[in-house]
């Protein structure tokens, strides 16, 4: 290991940068914060990628993260996506990570850019393209030559596209990632061989920016820590690692993903999401990524396998339950990200310069239940008040000389009280509230106070030195709401006791010659409260009400209201100054710039009728429809079955056949000893069972005496995109067995007496199907007998130390993290005889836990092999789904076979006045694939938790054409297209 490094191999001379317009841009850092010419930023960074939407949508993700308060995004760049076919590269259309870039930089953003080549993200293969996969010796992730030369070459596409956007070259690219989570791999001393060979990669191609690292770090990089919780644990390791760097979340997880047939993802709520930012701030932290602030769409087959048990394969939505939705909608922990980020940027200087106040110099006098951490630089202090308690109260906090303030705090929620904070000259501002805006608008330095509705909120401003009236003193001119003000002559403070009303207050003063006011805002307001800043810097304009807002490329500004009776107000650099207006004006003013040909006149309609929300369209009852029969009779035998790489496919279908005689006919078991993913088995002509549980499987067919076909339909689910297994054979991968056995082993295994873990617990036989109370490393012993078999595979989650007879099996890549794992014991165990079982205990209930047994000589043979191509609709029917119609399926029935169903459809039509988002709806349908004007989108699985299915409107056209591959065949009368909820609000010019 080296020794604890701010940049080592980096000097900070080479972070001194100029611009192609002899712009001089200043990049350097201390143990606190990056500086950028001379000015401490905070990066508020939101991980958005370019791959997971169509090019369409990127401006308004991307002003919505500015919106937010972001100042940085944060993108991989998927190499699969670049390079899809060997030396076959893409830098066009959606996959133009270049103008994605020229785009964050025209919004004023700055960018972390993450090449990979590993990427993770959930994303197919971790970034990497299936080929490469089929290269002789490759070996992912380590200094493997042959890795290592295809590796470069990808370098030598992607970096020249971030090094001309990088700070030097005039461009908003601020950091570049190294690799990615190397650490949960091996140690850094284990890693440093690779991590500096890529390390080194970068640099060589004219990189000159700081590089980072996530979760393991590497010479010469600063490292960056990814989690959702622990951020004390987390600052104090990257502390102790590297003293003189700043400490940044490279990953903070908003949310998480979602796979086919598992939960819905939604246990990281607002409110632990507001807890967590809280806990960043408290710990130091000058940084955070959001990820994901967007998550998107895994279109066509770029959904990945993750860790854990066999079948965790991921949705077609990547909406990470984040900030911003699958539809680019803003949800509660947007608004609780956005918030929080207007917090930081009103008091970024503090939290950037301060040093944690230690325990026992704490002098802040509180209530039972409630617990308190601060942070200081010079005299200005900010508290990090936290609730223990079982209920919201509002509870009294004494500070130094007796100051005591009221805070309004939610169970498990962190308020920040401000103490002393320097807002202007000779002016100080204490405050229990949450502050969400500290900066001059028009003229006035603007205070946005927030609180829950119906609370009240103290704010104490105390001045300097006692002066005259006219100097120094606070003088009040004007206030919207009532307001309690008094005035302690000892300290010369003012102390505002203020209400929270659903209707905005404001409340004017000149305090020590600075001209002040506060805006008083509930914290649903604040959640429509917009900062809207012009990427030079020069405009300022707040607007509040909204629901939502967007900014044209021309600056006009755009805005949702769902009620019409809600206040609205315009604060800062608007063309017609500020104001404040109801949601209904607005309506009123869209209704009379309505075409004077418009057939309704206005005084005749409602300004809601006239605004009407759009209709999404209908799907005809008659949908046209393609049988598919499954055969490669056409295709030549091979020896046995080959995976998706070896035959040349990247995603999609596979079709294995063979042709095997009986002499008995019956139920028996069919053994893939390699099957990586969803498989249908049909046997002549019917389908006998959907393969769900991979990696190895024994699937009980129904056969009969004589001769038999055997078909299995594959359908690529997506490759592991973040294990120690990276590159697994997708689909079926050698030899296929008839006749085995298979045995849930789980149960009746047997731990010595000597090993119990407390009084009273029963010794002896344990399941592992259950909960249990054993101590970790416990060893527990289970017998099998291969009852006239002579192959056995172990599939599920064996324990590291698993031995068999004796023996340890080896397994090199083993981590407790991955629980999955497929092992060939057939050299290890004995036929005729009784084999045993040993394996430390390590956790419980398992999953999955099987023996399967089978003969060698059961090997079906001649296989024969068809790939997408050959399900491809052939010649299509009508069919009239309204009714039972001679030769159609009925309705809500299966064929039997797969089916193509098409239907022709028009674009949603609104008047301007409607952002519309096009979704659909599988109700009834099995599990297949869709696809709109040509465009893969995606994978579908009616076993949840997807429900609904992004079509993105830039995709469509005037007239559309929908195709739905349904495995089974089932009748789509339920199938219907709809649009999001906020597709029915309207939005309003709001002004420029």
């Amino acid at each position: 290991m080296t020794e604890p490094t701010s940049l080592l191999f980096q000097k900070q001379e080479n972070n001194k940068l100029s611009s192609k317009n002899d712009v001089h841009t200043e990049l350097t850092y201390d143990a606190r914060s990056f500086y950028l010419n001379g000015e401490r930023i905070f990066l508020n960074s939101a991980t958005i990628h370019y791959f997971r939407m169509p090019k369409e949508e990127w401006r308004d993700v991307l002003m919505k993260a500015k919106l937010a308060g972001m100042n940085c995004i944060d993108t991989y760049f998927a190499w699969n996506v670049h390079e899809p076919e060997e030396r076959q590269w893409s830098f066009e259309g959606d996959n133009d990570c270049g103008a994605f870039l020229d785009l964050c930089a025209e919004l004023g953003m700055w960018v972390i850019a993450r090449p990979g080549p590993f990427i993770c993200a959930e994303w197919d293969f971790g970034g990497f393209p299936y080929w490469l996969g089929t290269k002789e010796n490759v070996k992912f992730r380590e200094n493997n030559e042959t890795y290592l030369h295809y590796v470069q070459l990808y370098f030598d596409q992607i970096i020249p596209v971030i090094r001309k956007r990088q700070l030097s070259a005039g461009g908003t690219v601020i950091l570049v990632q190294v690799e990615n989570e190397y650490g949960y791999l091996m140690d850094d001393e284990a890693a440093s061989a690779h991590m500096t060979t890529l390390r080194d990669g970068i640099l060589e191609r004219g990189i000159d920016v700081p590089l980072i690292t996530c979760v393991g770090g590497a010479e010469g990089t600063i490292e960056g820590a990814n989690f959702w919780s622990g951020a004390d644990g987390h600052y104090a390791n990257l502390r102790s690692k590297q003293p003189d760097t700043p400490k940044i979340v490279t990953e903070f997880w908003t949310g998480w993903f979602e796979n086919w047939g598992g939960p819905s993802a939604i246990q990281k709520t607002p409110s632990l999401l507001d807890r967590r930012i809280m806990e960043i701030l408290r710990a130091g932290y000058t940084g955070i990524s959001y990820y994901m602030f967007y998550g998107g769409t895994n279109f066509g087959g770029y959904g990945g396998r993750t860790l854990g048990d066999s079948d965790i394969f991921m949705i077609t939505s990547y909406d990470y339950d984040a900030p911003l939705s699958e539809y680019g909608r803003v949800t509660p922990k947007y608004a609780v990200t956005k918030n929080l980020s207007y917090f930081v940027r009103a008091f970024g200087s503090l939290l950037m310069e301060s040093e944690e106040i230690a325990a026992e110099q704490i002098q802040v006098r509180h209530p039972g239940g409630i617990s308190v951490r601060g942070r200081q630089t010079g005299q200005e202090k900010i508290w990090f008040v936290e609730s223990h308690k079982d209920e919201r109260e509002t509870v009294s906090v004494t500070l130094e000389e007796g100051r005591t303030l009221p805070i309004s705090i939610h169970p498990g929620q962190i308020v920040p009280l401000l103490d002393r904070v320097q807002i202007a000259e000779q002016v100080y501002l204490t405050a229990g509230a949450l502050i969400t805006g500290n900066e001059m608008i028009n003229g006035e330095l603007t205070l946005f106070i927030t609180a829950d509705r119906g609370q009240r909120s103290v704010v104490e401003l105390e001045l300097g030195a006692k002066q005259d009236a006219m100097a120094g003193g606070l003088i009040l001119k004007e206030s919207t709401v009532q307001v309690l003000v008094e005035h302690d002559a000892g300290r010369n403070a003012y102390r505002f006791d203020l209400f929270h009303f659903q209707e905005p207050g404001v409340v004017r003063f000149e305090a020590s010659g600075t001209a002040i006011r506060f805006i008083i805002l509930d914290r649903d307001a604040m959640n429509r409260t917009w900062r809207m800043e012009s990427a030079d810097g020069q405009s300022l304009r707040y607007a509040i009400g909204f629901d939502d807002v967007d900014v044209t490329a021309s600056g006009q500004v755009k805005g949702m209201i769902s009620d019409p009776e809600r206040t609205t107000m315009l604060l800062g650099d608007w063309q017609d100054g500020e104001q404040t207006r109801t949601g209904r004006e607005f309506f009123t003013q869209e209704v009379e710039t309505q075409p004077e040909s418009a057939s309704i006149a206005v005084e005749d309609q409602p300004a809601w009728m006239i605004l009407a929300a759009p209709l999404a369209p209908v799907l005809c009852k008659s949908p046209e429809f393609s049988r598919v029969t499954l055969t490669a009779k056409q295709r030549s035998a091979s020896g046995h079955p080959i995976d998706f790489s070896e035959y040349g496919q990247d995603f999609g279908y596979l079709l294995y056949e063979c042709d095997f005689d009986s002499t008995v006919g019956g139920m028996m078991n069919l053994v893939l000893p390699n099957i990586q993913d969803t498989a249908r088995i049909i046997v002549n002509g019917a389908e006998q069972a959907l393969v769900r549980q991979v990696g190895a499987a024994a699937v009980p067919i129904q056969v009969t005496q004589g001769q038999n076909t055997l078909q299995m339909l594959v359908q690529h689910m997506g490759r592991l995109n973040f294990s120690p297994y990276l590159g697994e054979h997708k689909g079926v991968a050698g030899a296929v067995y008839l006749d085995g056995q298979v045995q849930d082993i789980r149960r009746d295994w047997q731990m010595e007496p000597e090993t119990g873990t407390e009084i009273g617990t029963e010794i002896g036989t344990i399941h592992l199907d259950e909960v249990n109370s054993i101590r970790g490393g416990t060893v527990l012993r289970r017998s099998f007998t291969l009852d006239g078999m002579d192959r056995a595979v172990l599939v599920g989650a064996p324990s590291k130390g698993l031995r068999i007879n004796g023996i340890e099996i080896p397994m090199p890549a083993y981590q407790d993290w991955f629980a999955f794992q497929t092992l060939d014991i057939s050299g290890y165990v004995k036929p005729g005889v009784v084999n045993t079982l040993e394996m430390p205990y390590s956790r419980s209930p398992l999953n999955r836990l099987e023996l399967i047994t089978y003969l060698h000589e059961g090997e079906l043979q001649g296989w024969r092999m068809a790939g997408t191509d050959a399900l491809l609709p052939a010649s299509w029917e009508s069919c009239d789904l309204s009714e039972d119609t001679p030769g159609v399926t009925t309705p809500g029935a299966s064929c039997g076979q797969p089916v193509w169903y098409r239907w022709r459809f028009t674009k949603p039509v609104t008047a301007g006045h409607h952002k519309v988002n096009l979704m659909l709806r599988l109700t009834g349908m099995s599990k297949g694939t869709i696809h709109v004007n040509g465009h893969h989108l995606g994978r579908y699985w009616q076993i949840g938790p997807q429900e609904d299915y992004k079509i993105p409107v830039a995709w469509l056209r005037e007239e559309n054409e929908l195709l739905i591959f349904d495995e089974e065949g089932r009748t789509p009368e339920r199938v219907r297209l709809l649009l999001d909820e906020m597709s029915r609000y309207p939005w309003v010019m709001a002004g420029k």
